[in-house]
């Protein structure tokens, strides 16, 4: 949690009524945490969670959860960006499995195939 969110959520008298704006702010720091490691299972495995904590929400958050949502959405922006690159590194891994498929296949078409089973057995 930021600093400004901290100082907000104490000036608003206590935890209990900010309580689901925290736990929807460190959620996303979790999805975060989770997309720059690369562990997509485990964030995929969040979004049930995500969307029992939303469900949970008022209409109207009160003043005092702005700083928490504000940057509860800062992240979830972050976690995006971190999405991307792993999607496009992934994407990169695909494209350079290929080519060395192609290659390896053009290299292949040089020399005789040969079963892999003993027939004879």
């Amino acid at each position: 949690m930021s600093q400004s969110a901290r100082e907000h959520v104490r000036d608003a008298g206590g935890e209990g009524p900010l309580r689901a704006y925290e736990a929807i702010h460190q959620h996303a720091e979790l999805e975060l945490e989770l997309a720059g490691r690369g562990e997509i299972e485990l964030l995929s495995a969040l979004g049930a969670r995500w969307e029992e904590l939303i469900a949970e929400l008022p209409a109207s958050p009160p003043p005092a959860a702005a700083p928490l949502l504000e940057t509860a959405k800062l992240i979830h922006e972050r976690t995006r960006v971190e999405l991307l690159r792993l999607r496009d590194a992934l994407l990169a891994e695909l494209a350079n499995a290929r080519r060395a498929r192609r290659a390896a296949d053009g290299y292949a078409g040089h020399t005789r195939h040969r079963p892999r089973m003993d027939r004879s057995a």
